[in-house]
């Protein structure tokens, strides 16, 4: 595994492995405003125009198997992963483990934050693996998910 930067001519191939990444879970809980399968690409766009914004894309072997962005001010902020997607194909593999691991050596191993959906077992279980401990903040989205939120160090 390993991350190579993307840059804002990367907008289009991003936009769309994300709408196919996070296909499923939009249909399981149809969350369409706050879920990146429903993103609008001009979202993806400006976030790759912004400074503090670090969009990689996660290759296993010479093949893009997914994506992760990293919101980085370099001020003492705690730094955010959002989103962090692997493509079907890929999944199940140990990459999004060894992407936070890529993460944490090119950003700091100190004051991340992320969330996710609490519905998604396999997803806080990953994280809590990883060392992230829920803050104690559930927003509620609609009658099928909710989002609960991470903090690690």
């Amino acid at each position: 595994m390993r991350l190579v930067r993307a840059n804002v001519s990367d907008c289009e191939k991003i936009w769309r492995m994300q709408i196919e990444a996070f296909a499923d879970l939009l249909a399981k809980y149809q969350d369409y405003e706050t879920s990146p399968g429903n993103e609008p690409k001009e979202y993806i766009h400006a976030k790759l125009l912004d400074e503090f914004t670090f969009f990689y894309f996660i290759y296993h072997e010479d093949e893009i198997a997914g994506a992760v962005r990293v919101v980085d001010r370099k001020d003492g902020d705690r730094k955010r992963i959002a989103p962090i997607f692997i493509m079907k194909k890929f999944r199940n593999r140990g990459l999004a483990q060894k992407t936070f691991e890529e993460i944490e050596r090119i950003h700091g191993i100190n004051h991340w934050m992320l969330d996710t959906i609490l519905q998604e077992e396999g997803n806080c279980y990953l994280y809590e693996k990883l060392g992230y401990k829920r803050t104690g903040i559930i927003e509620h989205i609609n009658e099928r998910m909710d989002i609960v939120y991470y903090e690690k160090n």
